[in-house]
């Protein structure tokens, strides 16, 4: 088994290729253990869907304590290095991302997000974001592993910035972040060609963007110069989807094919450690 240091390592390596990093995001141990089994080298966490998991809506109304015991339960679930997706840090200073930071640590992971929007869909401050990248980097090092850490803008989605103004404003917090510690610089919102080739060519570090249907194959991403392509809650959604749907089956014809491709009772008592 690896230890945690060396799927921090190999997480940082997966980033510099040959081949796009592919991270399926989970939200709960049976969905990781699923993604792990159908071959991801590894796994981001969805804060998205953890929170739908727990009761809460998404955007921080999880606490920090809740989203890392999710955390904790999937990291030590899996064989393959964890990220943890881990919002805004549960706190605007330094000190609270330096705190997350820790916790992720704690919990088993190897890598985090840390995106820079307030909830009002403004910006932090670009200065203040670079501080508290700088002390996730810092509270990683002082709990001995090299967190893999991947700085989120969210400039394609911010309040108050005009569209032409995005990609400039990406590429210039991107680079902030990166030059502050950040290990991957994470763009989502984003599914046109030219801007995304723009964001690889201009940005000075890997590039993750968020993959949803309508964006290009991850070939294309590929040739694009993208190094890591999560889907964020798009699994999750899909998967309380196929719920919906089958649950509007069976009360409305009573029958079931919505049920058809469910994975067998007993593959899932296999993946979740019954012979």
């Amino acid at each position: 088994m690896a230890t945690q240091r060396e799927k921090a390592a190999r997480l940082r390596q997966l980033h510099d290729g040959p081949r796009l990093l592919v991270l399926p995001n989970a939200w709960d141990v049976a969905s990781a253990k699923v993604i792990a089994a159908a071959g991801a080298h590894a796994i981001a966490t969805s804060s998205a869907g953890v929170a739908f998991a727990l009761g809460f809506p998404d955007g921080q109304r999880i606490s920090r304590t809740e989203m890392l015991g999710m955390v904790r339960r999937i990291a030590g679930a899996v064989e393959v290095p964890v990220s943890a997706d881990v919002e805004a840090g549960y706190g605007p200073t330094a000190d609270a991302a330096g705190q997350t930071a820790r916790g992720v640590v704690e919990a088993g992971a190897v890598g985090m997000n840390l995106e820079d929007s307030l909830e009002a869909g403004e910006l932090v401050p670009l200065e203040l974001q670079v501080s508290r990248i700088q002390a996730a980097r810092a509270a990683a090092a002082a709990a001995g592993v090299s967190l893999v850490i991947n700085a989120r803008t969210d400039a394609f989605a911010a309040r108050g910035l005009a569209a032409d103004a995005r990609i400039v404003e990406a590429v210039r917090r991107a680079n902030a972040y990166l030059g502050a510690g950040a290990d991957c610089a994470f763009v989502p919102f984003v599914s046109d060609r030219e801007a995304i080739g723009r964001l690889a060519r201009e940005i000075r570090g890997p590039l993750n963007v968020l993959a949803k249907p309508g964006s290009p194959p991850l070939a294309e991403l590929e040739r694009l110069g993208v190094r890591r392509v999560s889907v964020g809650s798009a699994i999750a959604l899909a998967a309380y989807g196929r719920a919906r749907r089958s649950a509007v089956e069976l009360l409305g014809s009573g029958t079931y094919q919505a049920l058809e491709d469910a994975i067998p009772y007993a593959e899932m008592q296999k993946l979740l450690g019954q012979a």
